[in-house]
């Protein structure tokens, strides 16, 4: 396959993106006054808002290109056809098909897995309407009240970050509780307030062998049977989701309470399996199949839509345009909407977990840079935090800005307020004010020339900085369902065009690896392995310091 940084496409945009160095986006509104019609798209659940980018009608046609002489629209039909498109572990790519809601089969290696989806689906439901509704009883008969969470990765932070966002769709009968961090701190302030007779654990590994969840699921275990005096109780509070059904009864679990996980579904876009079971307790199961039916209408929009007209493969060729051809180094995720507190971290480990990477597909190093440091935080916090560096350092981020229309929540005057300065934030990062301008404001509220000659320069904004806008009509199940499959589908394009395997982790396996030996030379207090000077000298420190 040919090095992308050869393609004929990609040779263009280098040029392109020099030539567009002293290009200012403020020209190219007012050359363009239909540059927002022509530059946005309108979905059921959603606006994509891109003319805020330094783009020209030239630069989309040259991406446009990069899109097809990547083969973007074959690659896609290979993700959604199963073929097994994450090569280094030799297996699919079908996440989408769980939210497909479909009986037309899909086979893979000789199995029907749609078949296997509908059952988990099915499980789902009947497990679910059994704890909410009360008929399943703990220990002592008493009905189950709080759900502790056990996971890590995606197994935790796509299920958090949407209980989260849909807090206000919950009828409360069920509280959920998430514990990641192999810190006993959390799991021991999670478990402290709450009564183990109506606590039903969730424990969320593929292998069941993940030494952090492994760690908090033997803790919660010791929790719950010193108060049950009764290691059978286990049967009544745990379930799993798990592919090592072994590991997993082993471990006291009944098998009948095992939910499934497929090597065909990567954990950072699992939430739509039964890694999502916490929702769907939270929600009810109705709102967690309208999480899918949003998914599903992106997944739809995305194979069907022209390219020029796809607003996945146009935030990923945005990306690629900014990152890569106009060196930008990071990229802000920014909601407005209080719900989505979580949205940045759980964009953080799809996007930079899928494509933070340097080799290609051929195992060649990379030598254009790919993606992005994806970073963020809640709006208005981080106007008053790091929007000053966004405005005026020397460094460009470019920005996603995530609204709605209407609040989840409303409280007269707070949505208009906080609409107000989502809006302003995109023109002001667009536009900015040179010195002139600045002067002649401050010469207006009659400061003097003394005051202007001193401060002026410190008040200029040079603008220019791309930004993208995408406004929900309100946070709902659905809403959300779209917007992190538009993220999802805008990391698979931002690997295509990169030339990368967007679905192993491999950078995460080594320091777990080295984890693991080190922990067991905490334990005897014996440094035995090789190690490097600093780390040696440092475990010696740590464990003097612990006797």
């Amino acid at each position: 396959m040919k090095n992308r940084a050869l393609l004929s496409s990609w040779q263009k945009l280098k040029n392109l993106a020099e030539q567009n160095k002293n290009v200012h986006m403020n020209d190219l509104f007012a050359i363009d006054k239909q540059r927002f019609e022509k530059l946005s798209i309108e979905l059921p659940s959603l606006l994509l808002d891109y003319s805020k980018n330094l783009i020209t009608d030239e630069t989309m046609a040259s991406l446009m290109s990069l899109a097809r002489e990547c083969e973007v629209e074959g690659w896609r039909e290979k993700m959604f056809s199963g073929n097994k498109i994450n090569f280094t572990e030799n297996r699919a790519v079908l996440h989408t098909a769980l939210r497909s809601r479909t009986s037309k089969p899909l086979n893979l290696d000789g199995v029907n897995i749609t078949d296997d989806i509908n059952n988990s689906l099915s499980k789902m439901k009947i497990f679910t309407d059994k704890v909410r509704q009360g008929q399943w009883l703990g220990f002592s008969g008493k009905r189950i009240t709080d759900i502790v969470s056990i996971g890590v990765g995606g197994s935790n932070l796509g299920p958090q970050m949407v209980t989260e966002a849909l807090h206000q769709y919950s009828d409360h009968c069920l509280n959920v509780h998430y514990v990641s961090n192999v810190d006993g701190t959390q799991i021991a302030d999670t478990l402290r307030p709450l009564n183990p007779e109506k606590v039903l654990f969730i424990i969320s590994s593929k292998t069941f062998t993940t030494s952090e969840t492994m760690t908090n699921a033997k803790t919660a275990l010791k929790w719950l049977t010193s108060a049950s005096f009764d290691d059978t109780a286990v049967e009544k509070h745990f379930i799993a989701v798990s592919a090592n059904k072994e590991n997993v009864i082993n471990f006291g679990i009944k098998a009948e309470n095992i939910f499934d996980m497929w090597d065909w579904v990567g954990g950072r876009f699992s939430l739509w399996s039964a890694i999502g079971l916490p929702i769907a307790l939270y929600l009810g199961f109705e709102k967690f199949l309208e999480l899918l039916d949003g998914a599903n209408e992106i997944d739809q929009h995305f194979c069907n839509a022209p390219l020029e007209e796809n607003a996945p493969v146009i935030l990923a060729l945005l990306s690629v345009w900014n990152c890569t051809f106009l060196g930008a180094q990071s990229q802000a995720l920014l909601p407005y909407d209080q719900p989505l507190h979580m949205l940045s971290a759980y964009m953080q480990q799809a996007e930079m977990e899928s494509n933070g990477k340097s080799v290609s597909w051929e195992g060649d190093s990379i030598e254009y840079p790919t993606v992005p440091t994806i970073w963020g935080e809640i709006g208005i916090n981080g106007q008053h935090a790091f929007y000053q560096y966004l405005h005026q350092s020397n460094n460009i981020v470019p920005a996603d800005f995530i609204g709605s229309v209407e609040s989840v929540t409303p409280v007269q005057g707070h949505h208009e307020t906080l609409m107000a300065n989502f809006f302003a934030q995109t023109q002001a990062l667009m536009a900015g004010v040179d010195e002139e301008q600045v002067r002649i404001d401050l010469k207006a509220k009659g400061y003097t020339q003394e005051y202007i000659d001193k401060v002026a320069s410190h008040k200029v904004h040079k603008g220019n900085r791309p930004t993208n806008t995408i406004l929900m009509e309100r946070i709902s199940p659905k809403s959300i369902g779209s917007l992190i499959a538009l993220y999802e589908h805008k990391i698979f394009v931002q690997g295509i065009i990169l030339q990368i395997c967007s679905f192993d982790q491999w950078g995460v396996e080594l320091g777990k690896g080295l984890a693991n030996s080190i922990q067991q030379e905490l334990l005897t207090g014996q440094v035995s392995h090789k190690h490097d000077s600093s780390t040696k000298s440092l475990l010696k420190y740590y464990m003097n310091k612990k006797k």
